[in-house]
């Protein structure tokens, strides 16, 4: 189980990122790996660096094998050269501690320390992140080296930021022994005496009850069907095991260099870790996105992982940490960016929040598994029209220094996410195989995307009374205390929305008694009869409109019909309800409305609540977001389209990016940017 957050030093972790956005503006830059190339090529490094407007670069982030060749041998000083000179050149460092693979011969000594699959296959050295995190020989060599790395450059100039180890949401989840052991501590810490698993666990089922800790395994494969509590627990401890790797190596960096930030880098998938219990333990949220060029709704999937993104912090600026200049390396077909697009989208990050633009990587690797993903520097080096694109963005950025620390205005709108419950909601043996939380965040918040509406994204005990509409896609696993504090929500004033088959189970994956869904009965004015999830692509009629995915037989205990199903073994009962709680209002979807039906019902809904767009009267496919700095409110407003589009402004505004204004009628090219400030 990891410790608590310490609230002071989270303030004084702000207070370093707040020095540090001083130093830099709006951080730009990328991953940079020098190890891949001869000395020759880092003086031109940083002469290509300065041109860009390159202002911070992560450093080290795999080189273990480089700093450390043989146990407890180190070579520093290639490194040494290459901090200085970036530190001659102004560029800052997000120095690694290098610790996120592992060197061949720590792994050849120590094989016990590989990662094991569930289905007990090793995973060997060839690749990355093939640790186990609950290994104490990985986590005293990491630790080891950490330090290592810490007193050396502790004063160095260049050095502006930690980053440790990489995208730990990637590691493969371990099922070794270590682990075992390990994950048995965790249980016992949990819950104290084997009685109180076994109750949690409900082992009375199948025969499962343990007798001690010691009888516990990991979820290993191929059982069909598994406990979905001993599922969800090892999700929590896998969660809570990769925390703490996180957590030894920050403590050695807080002791060395307690004037430094320390961070590191959450994955694309939002889903393997719980980041509510992982953001107070950095100083900054840092992610890595990968939107696809290839789909033409990821701009509008990317902006809930953003609004997730400045939502774990309170609001806090976050660091865009990795992004493609181009074309990714890994997916089945890799589509290139077309032109403007990475400007668009590395915009699209600034207006949800982020105080720093960095990509994967510097200079296109020559060999390795990524000689094919894009880079600042391609293949064809700075004649390109991607380092054109890279110099230009880099320029607009350094002249948008107002924006870095800037925080967006309260959003209208909220979204709860819980980690737990999406991960039991995933699991085995459901009334359906298609329910994904992320399929039911993107319905909720697509509309109010796509209406320009700002949203903000809370825990489910969070304090909500700031937010005159809330919306809940999915919250299968909910435990009574929350279930209460979503109700004296509605009680005082709120507007709730709420998908189906949420209030369905405790924290230990048990059923809530007393009807479906109990802990919300009250709240929404129903019950849940029974489930009747529909076949993939099938849809069924509504008064207003068409629902996919799901139905379910609803029975009104105070709620009022608002839309019914037309069609299907439901006809004629509630798909959409309304129900009056004290001062508020709680809404029911019975199923998921299609896009368009899912947009007009929450225009309705947010309208009578009373929340409206950033600007008004946005056509289609352009977006707008603000940022509060101390000198006022600024508006950053992209045209995701393919044409131009024009927007009649509320008020006259001069673009900041070009000097003009000012203006009431503002005209996008496609793919375009403005940065507007009222005149």
């Amino acid at each position: 189980m990891t410790a608590p957050p310490d609230h002071a030093k989270e303030n004084h972790g702000m207070d370093m990122i707040a020095r540090l956005r001083d130093r830099l503006g709006i951080a730009y830059g990328g991953d940079y790996n020098p190890e891949q190339w001869p000395e020759e090529v880092w003086e031109d490094d940083v002469r290509l660096m300065k041109e860009a407007g390159v202002s911070l670069v992560s450093v080290g982030i795999f080189s273990w094998a480089s700093v450390e060749p043989r146990p407890g041998e180190y070579d520093f000083g290639w490194l040494d050269r290459v901090l200085d000179r970036l530190a001659g050149g102004g560029v800052a460092a997000c120095l690694a501690t290098m610790t996120a693979s592992p060197p061949p011969w720590l792994t050849a000594r120590h094989p016990e320390m590989l990662t094991v699959r569930a289905d007990g296959q090793t995973i060997t050295p060839g690749g990355r992140q093939h640790y186990c995190p609950s290994s104490p020989v990985y986590r005293e060599h990491a630790a080891r080296l950490a330090e290592e790395v810490a007193v050396r450059y502790a004063g160095h100039p260049a050095l502006a930021m930690w980053h440790v180890g990489n995208e730990y949401g990637n590691v493969i989840p371990c099922h070794c022994e270590v682990s075992a052991a390990a994950f048995r501590r965790w249980l016992e810490a949990r819950y104290g005496s084997v009685e109180e698993l076994n109750d949690a666990w409900s082992t009375s089922f199948w025969a499962q009850r343990y007798g001690s800790f010691e009888e516990v395994l990991p979820p290993r494969s191929p059982a069909p069907f598994r406990n979905p509590a001993h599922n969800l627990d090892y999700a929590r401890f896998t969660s809570d095991e990769l925390l703490a790797c996180y957590l030894v190596e920050k403590e050695v960096l807080e002791r060395v260099t307690p004037h430094v930030p320390v961070t590191t880098n959450f994955p694309p998938s939002l889903r393997p870790v719980d980041l509510w219990t992982w953001a107070p333990h950095v100083d900054a949220i840092a992610y890595d996105a990968y939107p696809d060029p290839a789909d033409p709704d990821a701009a509008a999937k990317v902006a809930f992982n953003y609004d997730v993104m400045r939502s774990l912090r309170g609001g806090q600026p976050w660091l865009l940490m990795e992004q493609a200049p181009s074309a990714v390396n890994w997916r089945p077909r890799n589509a290139a960016k077309p032109p403007g697009t990475m400007r668009l989208w590395s915009w699209q990050a600034v207006a949800h929040g982020a105080d720093a633009i960095m990509f994967f990587q510097w200079r296109q690797s020559r060999g390795g598994a990524e000689k094919f993903h894009s880079a600042m520097v391609p293949h064809g080096g700075p004649s390109t029209r991607t380092f054109r694109e890279v110099r230009g963005l880099g320029r607009e950025l350094a002249a948008a220094r107002a924006l870095a620390g800037a925080r967006a205005p309260r959003a209208g709108a909220a979204i709860v996410l819980d980690w737990p419950s999406w991960w039991a909601l995933e699991g085995e043996a459901h009334p359906s195989s298609d329910l994904r939380f992320l399929d039911a965040a993107w319905a909720c918040h697509r509309p109010l995307y796509d209406a320009g509406v700002a949203c903000d994204v809370v825990r489910p005990d969070a304090d909500l009374s700031g937010y005159p509409l809330v919306l809940v896609p999915n919250l299968y696993l909910v435990s009574e205390e929350a279930g209460r504090n979503l109700e004296r929500y509605v009680e005082e004033g709120g507007t709730l929305v709420m998908s189906f088959f949420s209030g369905i189970v405790d924290p230990c994956d048990r059923v809530h008694m007393g009807g479906y869904p109990a802990p919300f009965r009250r709240t929404l004015g129903l019950r849940v009869e029974e489930f009747r999830p529909l076949a993939e692509d099938e849809q069924v009629g509504l008064s207003e409109g068409a629902g996919g995915v799901w139905t379910e037989e609803v029975v009104l205990e105070g709620a009022e019909a608002v839309a019914s199903f037309t069609s299907g073994a439901l006809a004629g009962g509630p798909a959409v309800t309304r129900n009056r709680l004290g001062r508020g209002t709680a809404w029911y979807l019975a199923t998921r409305p299609v896009p368009a039906t899912m947009r007009a019902l929450l225009d309705r809904v947010r309208e009578e609540a009373g929340v409206g767009p950033v600007l008004p009267g946005l056509p289609d496919g352009v977006q707008a977001r603000a940022r509060r700095s101390a000198d006022g409110l600024r508006y950053v407003v992209l045209n995701h389209g393919s044409t131009e589009a024009t927007v009649e402004l509320p008020a006259p505004m001069r673009d900041e990016l070009s000097g003009a204004g000012p203006f009431t009628t503002l005209h996008l090219a496609a793919r375009d940017v403005k940065l507007l400030r009222p005149a």
